[in-house]
């Protein structure tokens, strides 16, 4: 069920009239209707991979409980190691079983050796490197005792299928959520309102940003070889704030939604294309899992405490772990390793740790300085985001080496004739996104407004009819979001 699709905008007025009217009162009752609504959430995809759901919830359930009763250290440790190995065993089956066999079958096969191996001929389960994610945390807390195992089956089991994050995140934490659960929920006029603002963000950038942006670079990028530097540039530029818009505008969508039901999740963006180094980027975008990846892997690896050789030894695992999450391809690897190499030198001089505030919110524009500092990482991160959106690594290879040929200053050839004003009118969306985000840099969204737009009844409900409008008019084709295939 997409958050853009007219189920969805029935079904979440009828839970949350449920929720709120029938059983107000209930915290049980509330729960136990979240997690009904969010196995028919999840079954919309296909019902068949509630039962990966079922087992991960039951296994990591019944794993917290051995793990707090367990009267030794091996003993607790065997059940977290039991966990964790039929968790990632299950997401490593599924998502990258077909990839691993079929690279051993072309490196037998480049040895003379012709073989015809047996692959899996369905599609990746929606979410499941969400909630296993959302299942290894609660495991591992419970292991370090940050966080009591819970008795509870329907609050555990609420807190891994919770729908507004189940199929892409934010990647929640036990120590966070699983405390909401537990606690009455009292209807906020206020939050709500701020939810449905946060909504109606989310959706603009997800139907007017994301969707028409996935037209021209999918476009691009699937013919890139008929294509000049020019058209291949623009191509990267518009996958770059496709993928922001569609991921950061579910991530606002899943944020909005659950304020309805008075439960905060976490940030998952913090405006990261206005970052002035890479380490400000990663700090902003995808919050909730280079934290999970810092506090479970990093962290335990050493972080940066030791010598040079191990930080930049964990820096690589960490990057690369990171590209290997999002997908079986070796395009995701190689992103991985370029942020990697990105990184390092902020790294060893130790200027990693710079920029940890926003970017002074007295100013209407940057300073030339930090103008040219978020100019620098934004074209580094677009230039990552073509080993990530390219089929193969040799495709992104051949994209760079005409962006940086005399072809680049050719004019775009990707344009029809009657193509030009719909280019034009993205083109404005796009800088509105920009526009507005700057604005309200300092804010947790785009829409969320200081106080004096809170007063002016008038302008408030003019920006939202603007948009609304926006959305109507100039939605482009519906796309999954990119996020549910990782």
């Amino acid at each position: 069920m997409l958050f853009n699709s007219l189920e969805f905008a029935l079904f979440l007025p009828i839970v949350l009239i449920l929720y709120w009217f029938v059983f107000p009162k209930s915290i049980s009752k509330q729960n136990l209707l979240i997690l009904l609504a969010s196995y028919i959430f999840y079954a919309w995809w296909d019902w068949r991979f509630l039962f990966l759901l079922f087992f991960s919830t039951f296994l990591d359930y019944f794993s917290g409980l051995k793990i707090e009763q367990s009267k030794t250290n091996a003993h607790s440790k065997f059940w977290l190691v039991l966990s964790i190995g039929i968790n990632l065993g299950f997401l490593g089956f599924f998502k990258y079983y077909n990839f691993f066999v079929t690279e051993l079958t072309n490196a037998i096969a480049n040895a003379g050796i012709v073989i015809n191996p047996w692959t899996l001929k369905v599609i990746l389960p929606v979410g499941i490197s969400f909630y296993t994610f959302h299942g290894l945390s609660y495991i591992i807390d419970v292991y370090k005792k940050r966080i009591i195992a819970e008795r509870n089956f329907v609050d555990y089991a609420v807190f891994v299928s919770y729908f507004p994050l189940l199929v892409a995140g934010p990647i929640e934490r036990a120590t966070h959520l699983l405390p909401q659960f537990k606690k009455a929920r009292a209807f906020d006029y206020d939050k709500a309102a701020d939810g449905l603002r946060q909504i109606l963000w989310g959706l603009f950038k997800k139907i007017v940003i994301a969707d028409n942006c996935a037209t021209y670079a999918n476009t691009i990028f699937n013919a890139s070889g008929e294509h000049n530097g020019s058209s291949l540039f623009i191509g990267a530029l518009f996958f770059t704030f496709q993928i922001y818009g569609d991921f950061s505008g579910y991530s606002d969508i899943a944020l909005g939604v659950s304020r309805l039901f008075g439960i905060e999740l976490l940030r998952n963006f913090a405006f990261p294309y206005f970052s002035r180094d890479i380490a400000e980027f990663w700090r902003r975008w995808h919050i909730s899992l280079s934290t999970w990846f810092r506090d479970y892997l990093y962290f335990p690896l050493g972080g940066s405490q030791g010598g040079t050789w191990m930080k930049i030894r964990n820096t690589f695992i960490i990057f690369l772990v990171s590209g290997f999450w999002h997908g079986a391809n070796w395009t995701f690897m190689a992103w991985g390793l370029l942020n990697a190499l990105y990184f390092i030198p902020l790294l060893l001089l130790n200027k990693n740790r710079n920029y940890l505030e926003v970017i002074p919110t007295h100013n209407y524009f940057p300073s030339l300085k930090e103008f040219f500092q978020i100019s620098l990482t934004f074209f580094l991160t677009v230039i990552a985001w073509i080993f990530f959106r390219s089929d193969t690594i040799s495709q992104a290879f051949a994209i760079l080496n005409k962006i940086f040929s005399k072809s680049l200053f050719q004019t775009p050839n990707f344009l029809g004739k009657n193509d030009m004003i719909y280019f034009i009118i993205h083109c404005l969306m796009v800088g509105l996104l920009i526009i507005t985000e700057w604005m309200h840099r300092d804010k947790q969204f785009g829409l969320q407004f200081n106080q004096a737009t809170m007063r002016n009844t008038v302008k408030r409900w003019s920006i939202y009819a603007v948009i609304v409008v926006f959305i109507l008019l100039f939605g482009g084709k519906q796309n999954n979001f990119i996020y549910f295939q990782f």
